[in-house]
């Protein structure tokens, strides 16, 4: 939310004025948190500029995705549909590099169908070759790298992993984690400022400077404050250290999410299917029948068809629909046989699953298609208007040519008892559960602390700068 003190000119010039009379138990608490604000608007807004940049581009990605590859992913609609096992066949005979890790047919009258490579040189192992075939003909439009479950080509992919790690690997996840732990807190100070304030310095017509900037600031804040708190709450659910923090304690309340068992026995036990195979991906009964049996199943396009790892394992079809309504169910079938030994309905997943899936997939722009992306873009502009506007105040909080001074020290010393060691003892469990939060808030305090004492020893620190 808010990136920079939310004081005004006068505020500035009469630092010991206080900005609206005494609100209950949010008056002692205001200086502390005008001061968290400011350091963390002030350190933590480049991490959150570079996500917001990178975040606009990926929900625009989607549909630039449909221009830059559509030769590859539509087809002119046809009579007929060929057997899937002669469409995989041709691509097979075109790549017969790499094995065959999955298979999506064709969803839609004009879509081609994709055969997912795993295994190929240049490729990376965590990424597949996807050969998009046409349905009616078995025409190989062209292959093309694809990463994760929502089928993200190579543009997406790029800035997918631009925003996920700036393309330097698990380290680089370090940066969106610690915005994204960092957004709620901002977020939530910034409400409480706005919202301490008289309501007459809030107003944006009719005023300048300073005053000005501080109320486009406020008032875009409070509006889409709800969205950052969506954003860093959904964005750590997959991050590094807070997201596995989130998935054990999940665990611990059976509220994991569940996975067909790809044994060919059958039986919930949370294994996924693994890699796949070679050849054109035929097993036992095959392809077509397989899918037959899904279908049996009231599994709808898309799904998509994971051929067994071995031979004691069963094929996986699964639907991959993440926009509304989602379709998640998945069956497990006997190669030998083609019979259905296990089946998992989205609709038995325990309810945090449920919530998770959703929150990732409107966190990524796909659960509400274009409307869930255009909301996205504006959010990302918000922020990257917020921290503008943040820094702008900074500036103008100086005289015109320099930024202004830091807050005074001393501000927790205001607090209550009552009130302050309540909220160290939650701090700290946020701190252990948001290591990011928490290392980077001691990293502030114990540089804050050291350059009070520095400043001590000097002799420049005034009775206000005691901490």
């Amino acid at each position: 939310m808010s990136t920079a003190p939310s004081t005004t000119t006068e505020e500035a010039s009469q630092p010991d004025a206080p900005a609206s009379p005494p609100r209950g138990g949010w008056a002692p608490l205001r200086p502390l948190i005008l001061r968290l604000h400011f350091y963390a608007g002030v350190l933590v807004a480049p991490f959150l500029l570079v996500a917001a940049a990178t975040g606009f581009l990926y929900a625009g990605a989607f549909q630039a995705e449909k221009f830059v590859y559509a030769h590859e992913m539509t087809v002119p609609v046809g009579d007929e549909k060929l057997p899937i096992s002669q469409q995989v066949a041709a691509a097979r005979k075109a790549h017969p590099e790499g094995t065959v890790s999955a298979i999506r047919p064709s969803p839609e009258d004009d879509a081609s169908t994709r055969v997912l490579l795993s295994g190929v040189k240049g490729v990376g192992a965590d990424h597949t070759l996807a050969v998009f075939v046409d349905p009616y003909t078995a025409e190989v439009r062209g292959a093309l790298e694809q990463y994760g479950s929502t089928g993200a080509l190579p543009l997406r992919t790029w800035i997918d992993e631009f925003h996920r790690d700036l393309h330097l690997g698990e380290t680089g996840r370090l940066y969106s984690e610690l915005a994204a732990s960092w957004l709620w807190v901002i977020a939530g100070g910034g409400l409480v400022l706005w919202f301490s304030r008289r309501r007459a310095l809030r107003k944006v017509r009719g005023t300048s400077g300073r005053r000005r900037t501080l109320g486009l600031h406020g008032t875009v804040g409070v509006w889409a404050a709800a969205g950052f708190f969506f954003l860093s709450a959904t964005g750590l659910t997959w991050s590094a250290y807070a997201g596995a923090n989130i998935d054990e304690l999940r665990t611990s309340l059976g509220q994991a999410t569940p996975a067909v068992s790809a044994s060919a026995g059958g039986d919930h036990g949370g294994h996924g299917a693994a890699a796949g195979t070679g050849g054109s991906g035929e097993h036992g009964v095959g392809l077509d029948k397989v899918l037959a049996a899904a279908r049996s199943e009231g599994l709808g396009d898309p799904v998509e068809i994971v051929p067994p790892a071995d031979d004691s394992s069963a094929y996986v079809v699964k639907q991959v629909q993440r926009s509304w309504p989602t379709k998640q169910d998945s069956v497990a079938i006997d190669p030998a046989t083609g019979e259905v030994t296990d089946v998992l309905r989205f609709a038995d997943y325990p309810v945090l699953a449920k919530l998770t899936r959703w929150g990732i997939d409107l966190h990524t722009g796909v659960l509400f298609g274009l409307v869930n992306q255009i909301a996205l873009m504006l959010l990302a502009l918000s922020l990257i208007l917020l921290i503008v506007w943040g820094y702008r105040m900074w500036w103008q909080r100086g005289r015109g040519s320099a930024f202004g001074r830091p807050l005074p020290r001393g501000a927790w010393q205001q607090v209550p008892p009552q009130i302050l060691v309540p909220l160290v003892a939650v701090v700290a469990v946020l701190g252990y559960f948001v290591p990011l939060l928490g290392i980077s808030l001691a990293v502030f305090i114990v540089v804050d602390v050291v350059l009070g004492e520095i400043a001590h020893r000097r002799g420049k620190r005034t009775p206000a700068d005691v901490e």
